[in-house]
């Protein structure tokens, strides 16, 4: 077992080798530690990164071993790994941050909203359905239109589908898989926030500024951060988030999506159980951003301050909008982070550019 707080030299262990796995890999270093990455693909962008790249399935044991063994903490870039993986690592001995309960939470979209009713944080209406006839009964007791989510994984506006009419529930079920859904009201919002926030390994907790965030078809166009808004939000965002983070017992860096309704009030969308892409600004906008907050807090470090520093616009290159590096490398505002990913597909997240303004 490994003691904390953990020395520079430790190794930090990541599953995922993404584009978060990356930049969480480069703060690591940045603080003196090694990182391990296990990763499916070969070639990963974090692994090209790290000190150790392990090539194998998120549940092949014997990767999962050799991540195990030669890390002194694991943590995950994504959170739709197999609950079954955690519970392998903390069999064979090693220390897991965040925990199963926020992984398990966060896996299923029911059990994420009833979490989050449980411990104070309002969202929309919602109801569970598991077959066709409940879909349509969901429907009917939300009321429509109501989006229909799939309970487990989706992301970027995938694993949904909006349904106009009761009638219409039973052919999205279908057209969903035939999987447990969930039926969620919609949301009267003015505007879609989010707020990123660390706990410590010793409860201790930090809040980031609100960030105003803009998607096009389901993915994240573009942040706005610090996000104008007045202390009564801003103290609200920050209760809401302290209320997630103790109901999970929580060790590491949490993305909380919100809407901003009319009324002032705000309900949470979702959360993800890691660093996220509407926190990106914080490289270039906050004393400590959430990739250093995110080692930090599984090391069992002190977390740093977050305070922002600068305004900041973070714009998702998608595609082939990455070739233009050298434009954005010409512009003095401009701070250009990419992922090393080989082939820029259409709608995939190549990297992303902040553009820094005095506050």
């Amino acid at each position: 077992m490994s003691a904390f707080p953990l020395p520079p030299g430790s190794v930090i262990g990541i599953l995922g080798g993404g584009q978060l796995g990356r930049m969480l890999a480069q703060a690591a270093a940045r603080l003196g530690f090694d990182v391990a990455v296990l990763e499916r693909e070969h070639d990963a962008p974090a692994g090209r990164v790290a000190a150790h790249a392990i090539e194998g399935a998120y549940d092949d044991p014997a990767a999962l071993k050799s991540l195990a063994d030669v890390s002194d903490v694991v943590t995950f870039e994504f959170e739709n790994v197999p609950a079954a993986s955690v519970a392998k690592l903390a069999e064979l001995g090693a220390q897991v941050a965040p925990g199963p309960r926020a992984l398990a939470v966060a896996q299923d979209r029911f059990e994420e909203k009833t979490f989050l009713n449980a411990n104070g944080a309002p969202t929309v209406a919602f109801a569970p359905a598991d077959s066709p006839e409940a879909a349509v009964e969901a429907v009917a007791r939300i009321g429509a239109p109501a989006l229909m989510k799939t309970r487990r994984e989706g992301y970027d506006g995938k694993g949904q589908r909006w349904v106009e009419h009761a009638s219409d529930a039973a052919r999205a079920f279908a057209e969903l898989g035939g999987r447990p859904v969930i039926v969620e009201a919609p949301a009267e919002f003015v505007r879609e926030l989010s707020v990123i926030a660390a706990r410590g390994r010793d409860g201790a907790t930090a809040v980031y500024p609100l960030a105003e965030n803009h998607h096009e078809h389901g993915i994240l166009r573009r942040s706005l951060a610090p996000a104008h808004a007045s202390p009564a939000l801003t103290e609200q965002a920050e209760r809401i988030a302290r209320r997630i983070l103790q109901g999970l017992d929580y060790v590491g860096v949490i993305g909380i999506e919100l809407f901003e309704l009319k009324d002032g009030r705000l309900l949470v969308n979702e959360i993800a159980p890691r660093v996220h892409n509407t926190g990106h600004w914080t490289q270039d906008g906050c004393e400590v951003d959430q990739f250093e907050q995110h080692i930090r807090a599984v090391a069992g470090w002190p977390l740093g301050p977050t305070a922002a520093t600068a305004r900041v616009e973070m714009l998702n290159l998608l595609g082939d909008e990455v070739d233009g590096w050298k434009r954005f490398a010409a512009e003095p505002e401009t701070r250009i982070h990419l992922y090393g990913k080989r082939d820029a597909k259409p709608g995939r997240k190549m990297g992303h550019v902040n553009k820094v303004k005095p506050l």
